[in-house]
């Protein structure tokens, strides 16, 4: 194993040439003190480095005052020094007067039977438990730096914040784009793809959207050339460009699909790692220490929204926090935790009015001809949560109170 950064190796040094070192004379109490000190960041448990502090330590402090008391002794014994006398005899003065100087610094003292403004903060932090501490041995997981992945996450999230694009495209609608993401959910079905691979295409059709405005008949030749390219950014084995050809029925030319590739990737300016909220609502779900059937129906509400242009301005890992709230409280599994607050850096109360509003679209926004995502989730497979009844709007407006 690697010895950690700033630590000292347990092995034994090679002792220079003409110098002994006697180990019997060493004190057992500073060994004892040396072992119980280990750093929490190393798998070794070495001890940590405290010889950057030496110089700081009440045992320094000794040193300095004896050798000043020394050399005070000095200059008093010294009798062509009569001046320092008469500034010492100065100084005895001065330091008289000082304690009624400090003594209205006492009232500022906690009085030993009033620690009450230390209890809160303990408390607060044994709330938060630590998520990653169970997979550090994991070289996979990626543990030790899976808080610090997703806060730079969520810091990219401004940057890719969607504006209403809608307004300067006159030959595309909403319920167009709807369609569009209603078969890419097919796609990504048929070809079996990661849940990533389709929340990125759909990211990266709303933002050349933002940019290019385009007509309907180059729509799908939009959707299918960003799953070909969300594919290559999250799949292990792609699908080629003719599978794409053949699902688009061979509406367009390969010269056509390789261009659009172009268009799409140099309109972004190459930047295609787009925060998405099926990515957050993983973590968020590890936080609350959810069943695979309470993520699946958060995964289910998270999915109905990509359909929806409401939803397109909505930030990601806001969007997942309210969806994972949402199925706790169909599920009646409690309210949001301290560490789901520390975690996602969402409050309950921020949450409430995105929470109504995916309440409202699983309860009353039903379209006919957009069923894939409902189709896809009510098989077994994802254990029928499209089947789950909708909340009614007082009971959850209680329960978000309670």
């Amino acid at each position: 194993m690697p010895v950690p950064r700033g630590s000292k190796p347990t092995g034994s040094k090679p002792l220079r040439p003409g110098k002994v070192v006697r180990v019997e004379n060493a004190r057992p109490e500073k060994e004892e003190s040396c072992q119980a000190k280990r750093s929490p960041s190393s798998p070794q448990g070495a001890p940590k480095k405290r010889s950057a502090f030496g110089d700081i330590t009440n045992a320094g402090l000794g040193k300095k005052d004896t050798v000043k008391a020394g050399s005070r002794k000095a200059q008093k014994s010294s009798a062509a020094l009569g001046v320092l006398k008469n500034n010492e005899i100065n100084l005895k003065k001065s330091t008289r007067k000082t304690p009624p100087a400090e003594a209205p610094a006492e009232p500022n003292v906690v009085p030993k039977n009033s620690p009450v403004p230390e209890a809160p903060a303990p408390a607060q932090v044994l709330a938060v438990e630590d998520i990653d501490k169970e997979q550090l041995d994991d070289p996979y997981a990626s543990a030790e730096y899976a808080k610090e992945i997703f806060s730079y996450m969520k810091e990219r999230e401004e940057k890719f914040l969607l504006p209403n694009y809608m307004e300067k495209q006159y030959d595309i609608s909403r319920d167009m784009r709807a369609i569009l993401v209603d078969w890419m959910v097919e796609v990504q079905e048929n070809f079996e793809l990661n849940h990533e691979t389709l929340y990125l295409a759909v990211k990266l059709v709303d933002h050349y959207l933002v940019e290019v405005v385009s007509m309907r008949d180059k729509l799908q030749l939009i959707g299918s050339t960003a799953i070909l390219i969300a594919s290559k950014f999250e799949e292990r084995c792609p699908p080629c460009v003719d599978d794409f050809l053949y699902i688009c029925d061979d509406a367009y030319k390969r010269e056509e699909l390789i261009a659009m590739e172009t268009s799409i990737l140099r309109t972004l300016k190459f930047d295609i790692n787009i925060p998405i909220p099926y990515r957050f609502l993983r973590r968020f779900a590890k936080c609350a220490h959810a069943s695979m059937e309470t993520l699946t129906l958060a995964r289910f509400i998270c999915e109905m929204t990509l359909q929806e242009y409401d939803y397109v301005q909505e930030s990601a890992s806001k969007l997942a926090a309210s969806c994972l709230l949402l199925a706790l409280k169909m599920k009646s599994l409690g309210s949001w935790s301290p560490t789901l607050e520390y975690y996602s850096g969402y409050r309950a109360q921020e949450l409430h009015s995105l929470v109504k509003r995916l309440n409202f679209l699983l309860t009353y926004q039903h379209d006919d001809k957009l069923k894939a995502v409902r189709t896809k989730y009510s098989h077994r497979v994802f254990f029928e949560v499209a089947k789950s009844v909708p909340m009614d709007m007082m009971k959850l407006e209680l329960a978000l109170k309670s």
